[in-house]
């Protein structure tokens, strides 16, 4: 579930699109890719989770 939502998230949210393109980018494999944008996402709701506040969505 976490790999299909990181992967969702890889290609469809801004800021994480850019963090995995950074990789991609290098030729690091795709499973590395997603791996990492999993690890972010952990790492953003850990900290919107300490701060109490809620995710917003960044507009261009």
């Amino acid at each position: 579930m976490t790999f299909q939502a990181a992967l969702v998230a890889a290609y469809h949210n801004p800021s994480l699109n850019s963090f995995a393109d950074r990789p991609r980018k290098a030729g690091k494999p795709h499973k590395v890719i997603i791996t990492a944008v999993a690890g972010k996402r952990v790492t953003i709701a850990k900290a919107l989770c300490k701060s109490h506040q809620k995710w917003t969505a960044v507009t261009a």
